[in-house]
């Protein structure tokens, strides 16, 4: 007779939320995986599903790296114990990752940009980019390029 722990560890990787906006208006330069501090509410919250990482950012302080701005709603059955919606979350990496994190941020425009949210074995991580801000007349060239790529697919299945 298996316990609910174990089931939720044999889902493998589930996803919760994707960030769509980020490669739009970011070059990813590097991707992270980490682990994320949160309450019993927060879990349960994430497990129906529910967040959203439209305005989410990471920052580094005094030597951890911290989640900013994403919002998981309040459990809808939790009681006074229940968490503020966009509190501020503690990412958990590797010191040699931070290092590197504290490098590369320190660089002229660099910031952290959470990609998704997921279960990974039971266990919620985030996935974390190193991420350049585009300009305008970049987000118009990967378009214009996507759409081209686009019509020259449509073209190829005409032609089969």
């Amino acid at each position: 007779m298996a316990d609910r722990r174990d089931v939720a560890r044999e889902q493998g990787n589930k996803v919760i939320a994707r960030n769509r906006r980020a490669r739009h208006d970011y070059a990813i330069e590097d991707v992270y995986e980490a682990g994320i501090a949160l309450t019993g509410t927060e879990v349960k919250s994430l497990r129906a599903g529910r967040a959203s990482l439209a305005d989410g950012f990471g920052e580094v302080s005094g030597g951890e790296v911290w989640l900013h701005n994403v919002h998981i709603p309040e459990y809808t059955l939790g009681t006074w114990t229940n968490h503020a919606p966009r509190r501020t979350r503690k990412l958990l990496l590797h010191r040699g990752e931070i290092e590197r994190l504290v490098r590369k941020t320190s660089e002229q425009g660099l910031t952290l940009i959470p990609l998704s949210l997921y279960f990974k074995d039971g266990k919620v991580k985030v996935e974390l980019a190193l991420a350049r801000g585009k300009r305008t007349y970049d987000k118009r060239q990967d378009l214009a390029r996507r759409d081209a790529a686009r019509e020259v697919e449509r073209a190829l299945r005409r032609r089969r």
